[in-house]
């Protein structure tokens, strides 16, 4: 893996940017006033905190330095939806997604530059994993998104977002340090403040980390699951052969309910793998007992990967059948198709999606 670049300001916690200052000889409301200016603010360079002395500002660029993501391409769907590419210090390129609905205004996040966890279906599958991001590198995507949606009269400053959602690029469970410290920044007074019922983090189904989550944080959990048998989640889900069905199952099980949250089971429908009534009554089965819903997601097609949605009825006659067996669940809207926006197609590095060779159960 490539080595990270230099951490900056905003990656450092609010104690860590409190002992840096003290080093400097500042009083302490010095490092809340840049705490402020770095996450509430979303300031791209130091030379827009102008409460804060010349001479510091100065010595923080020659002792820690800032930098934010550069944005390389801003794609707009024809359903309002903005994909942003962004470009990283050492050249990198990120992705994320903007859902507007007039109840809320949602940004899909990325975790890492690439995925490793090969999911077949999903265009950033094909990337293998480049980097993980830094805890700034994570925030800066909702200081930059925040800034440009001002800009764009989508909202009024200083954060017209409402809502987070990390399922974009990478498994946020394999950067779990960052994820961390970037969820206490973006749910605390002094940054964003968003509440933690507003934030989602998406795993591909990291046992081990998932009971971490539900113990340190209080945000909700997002599952891809995809498959009601261990073959066919192997061969979609690499992951599986590590934490089959049972185990994932079992840690959700486990997961901290606390403040009535409940667990979103994600289930991409893949046309002849993954949607006959077999599949919906042995999915009602999985979940029973858990608090949980169910977001059906139509497959949406990436060139040379070997899939298909399956036709509106069938998709209708699965949800039927989840609901029959009083499974919560829903046909999530899928957004930005017309921009590769929507879920399983982001690749910023990646261009036109080869094909992994790897072959699918059928039923």
């Amino acid at each position: 893996m490539a080595p990270l670049p230099r951490a900056d300001l905003r990656s450092m916690s609010s104690a860590e940017l409190g002992a840096l200052l003290a080093t400097l000889g500042e009083k302490p409301f010095r490092a809340r006033q840049l705490y402020r200016w770095l996450h509430q603010k979303g300031a791209a360079a130091l030379e827009e905190m102008t409460e804060l002395p010349a001479g510091l500002r100065r010595r923080l660029a020659e002792e820690v330095g800032l930098t934010a993501l550069e944005r390389a391409v801003e794609q707009r769907s024809r359903d309002g939806t903005i994909k942003w590419t962004w470009r990283t210090a050492d050249g990198k390129l990120v992705e994320s997604v903007y859902m507007p609905e007039p109840d809320r205004r949602t940004l899909c996040l990325s975790s890492q530059a690439g995925c490793a966890v090969g999911c077949t279906f999903c265009m950033t599958g094909t990337m293998g994993l480049s980097r993980n991001l830094t805890t700034g590198e994570i925030l800066d995507q909702v200081a930059r998104a925040n800034r440009r949606l001002v800009e764009l009269g989508e909202g009024e400053a200083p954060r017209p977002l409402t809502n987070l959602v990390f399922m974009g690029m990478g498994e946020p469970l394999h950067n779990y340090r960052a994820l961390k410290s970037a969820i206490d920044v973006l749910l605390s007074e002094d940054g964003p403040n968003f509440s933690h019922r507003h934030v989602t983090v998406s795993t591909s189904g990291v046992v081990p980390a998932i009971r971490r989550l539900g113990e340190e944080t209080e945000v909700k959990l997002a599952v891809s699951l995809n498959a009601t048998t261990d073959p066919v989640r192997s061969a979609l889900m690499p992951i599986n052969r590590r934490w089959p069905i049972a185990e994932l199952l079992e840690a959700c099980r486990a997961f901290p309910m606390k403040r009535g949250r409940r667990i979103t089971f994600e289930y991409v429908l893949l046309e002849g793998v993954n949607d006959g009534d077999e599949d919906a009554v042995r999915l009602a089965r999985l979940v029973r007992g858990i608090a949980s819903k169910v977001n059906l997601i139509p497959y949406n097609d990436n060139p040379g990967l070997g899939f298909r949605s399956p036709a509106p009825e069938r998709v209708e006659a699965f949800l039927g059948l989840l609901l029959r067996h009083d499974v919560t669940a829903v046909v999530r809207k899928n957004r930005g198709r017309d921009i590769a926006a929507a879920c399983g197609q982001l690749a910023a590095a990646g261009g036109p999606g080869r094909s992994t060779g790897a072959e699918v159960p059928g039923r």
